[in-house]
């Protein structure tokens, strides 16, 4: 039995599970998480005097339209990593299917770093200035999301030594 390749599956599967889950918390509980989109594009707790103001946006509509896009790349994160763990497991016997399966992985995973990364620690620390905010700075908790989905990555592309008879 190659554990290895198990624990490739479960990890995947658990990126799934927690970039569904925080899809699916996104939509049931919308206005918690909206907020805190709202307030990070409007920049209204950014560093007083803040030369940079003017990017901030202050269209409700698009406060929403940028909400949706994260939750569905969170939601296709999560979706796709579950998929993803069910081929590993699955394939997890023989070469090409894991191997296949381990590029549809990867996909998965990409989307949550780039949503993290460029979406959260990019566009939203770096350009909406979050990092200036005290009560609305996701800067901590992106990066967490980031290493752990990072990690998962580097991990499912490890090689795997040969078993022993």
């Amino acid at each position: 039995m190659n554990y290895l390749r198990i624990a490739k599956a479960v990890l995947v599967a658990q990126v799934g599970l927690f970039a569904t889950l925080v899809a699916f918390n996104n939509i049931t509980d919308y206005y918690s998480n909206f907020n805190f989109v709202q307030h990070v594009l409007m920049m209204d707790t950014t560093f007083e005097g803040n030369a940079a103001m003017w990017r901030a946006i202050g269209l409700p509509a698009f406060h929403h339209f940028a909400y949706w896009i994260i939750i569905a790349f969170e939601g296709a994160t999560g979706i796709i990593c579950l998929f993803a763990a069910t081929k590993l497991w699955f394939g997890r016997g023989a070469n090409a299917s894991f191997a296949a399966a381990k590029q549809v992985a990867t996909l998965g995973l990409v989307l949550g770093i780039t949503l993290w990364f460029t979406g959260f620690m990019t566009v939203g620390a770096e350009w909406f200035l979050m990092w200036q905010s005290p009560s609305w700075n996701g800067q901590s908790a992106a990066f967490r999301f980031i290493v752990i989905i990072f990690a998962v990555l580097l991990f499912l592309h490890t090689p795997e030594p040969a078993e022993e008879n």
